[in-house]
């Protein structure tokens, strides 16, 4: 389906949702594997620092002024993940205070481009969205 056919099915009042069953191998054993990596690329923060970085290395510093609202444990806790998962790697240089960077290894530039596309597709689908949460909240509101 092209991109004009779905967004013209995908009105706010779209409700018709046809259901995908996930090939077999997805079930069970695959889905416990798997489960972990989609929690990382679902976290928003961790998201955000794949987006950041994919323009090159950066300082803990940056990383903290530029995403608004992390804490700093909350930025040590995702670049831990991120790095323990082989996405980012952190090089430390000697020197007073030391110098800690932060930059995409070749499985992270790898990451760039289904997270761009997922940013895409929100950003295109947010009127649906946000009109399906407007009618959940009423028909709960009404309950």
């Amino acid at each position: 389906m092209d991109n004009a056919q779905e967004r013209n099915n995908l009105s706010p009042s779209h409700t018709d949702v046809t259901e995908v069953s996930p090939p077999a191998e997805l079930h069970h054993a695959g889905c416990r594997n798997v489960a972990p990596v989609l929690n990382r690329v679902g976290d928003k923060w961790s998201m955000l620092i794949v987006m950041i970085l994919s323009d090159g290395p950066k300082r803990f510093s940056q990383l903290k002024r530029t995403i608004d609202g992390i804490s700093q444990r909350m930025l040590t806790l995702s670049l831990r993940g991120l790095e323990r998962d082989g996405l980012v790697s952190r090089t430390v240089t000697p020197s007073i205070p030391p110098r800690v960077d932060y930059e995409l290894t070749e499985l992270g530039v790898s990451l760039r481009q289904p997270v761009k596309a997922l940013g895409e597709w929100a950003i295109d689908h947010i009127g649906c969205i946000r009109a399906a949460q407007e009618r959940f909240d009423a028909g709960a509101a009404a309950r």
